[in-house]
């Protein structure tokens, strides 16, 4: 598989310049939130994205959709948007409710050259996007105090790039950072407002239990 990783990288600085950060929408009051969030099965060769709808604020789950689809680029750091945002379009178009507010397993902004999938994907859904990652990919932050709800802010090349929050005890941050459409100082609100007790935001739990069928997930299925 021949790669033109020249392509992909101007690719990335050209959609880096269109992600607007900040609010759209000074007013956002959602009716619904979206959760996505992509893993890989059959040794890497299928992209499998799992996108939840919840309600605000209940944060209940009203809906959920998966789709999988052939991959068509191998693993490369620093690219994996190229990777997964196929699935998340795939998915995105199955949903018979369209969110006001989308949260992303992965980084947003907080990239190298300011195009994690989240903030690619966000230009896609064009709708307010949150980047929540669960590892750093790339900028420094100060230490972080142990108890939950700690933030501090990531930098990188002298700018802010976007929040780490701990959002558990005795649990890694999570990295929050624009999408698009948003400020990094209401991401980190919504994310904050969308914890319930867990690591993750409930959109991202809920897309994360859905792609692994884990056990709340199941518990929800037998209710329906």
């Amino acid at each position: 598989m021949s790669i033109d990783l020249v392509r992909l990288n101007t690719l990335q600085q050209q959609y880096a310049t269109k992600i607007i950060q900040h609010d759209t929408d000074k007013t956002l009051s959602p009716r619904y939130i979206a959760g996505g969030d992509v893993g890989f099965e059959a040794q890497g060769t299928i992209a499998r994205a799992a996108m939840v709808i919840v309600t605000w604020p209940e944060l209940k789950l009203l809906e959920y959709q998966v789709a999988r689809v052939p991959v068509t680029l191998p693993y490369i750091p620093g690219y994996l948007s190229f990777r997964e945002c196929p699935a998340l379009e795939a998915v995105w178009h199955m949903l018979t409710i369209k969110p006001d507010l989308l949260f992303i397993d992965g980084q947003g902004i907080a990239h190298p050259r300011g195009l994690g999938v989240a903030s690619h994907f966000g230009l896609f859904a064009d709708v307010p996007t949150i980047g929540v990652a669960k590892s750093r990919l790339c900028g420094q932050y100060t230490k972080l105090a142990p108890e939950a709800g700690s933030v501090v802010d990531l930098c990188y090349q002298g700018q802010v790039i976007g929040a780490v929050l701990r959002s558990k005890v005795r649990c890694n941050p999570l990295f929050v950072s624009v999408g698009h459409k948003i400020s990094t100082a209401s991401a980190l609100i919504w994310t904050q407002q969308c914890l319930r007790g867990y690591r993750l935001p409930e959109p991202t739990r809920w897309a994360d239990a859905v792609a692994s069928h884990r056990p709340s997930f199941e518990r929800w299925l037998a209710q329906q």
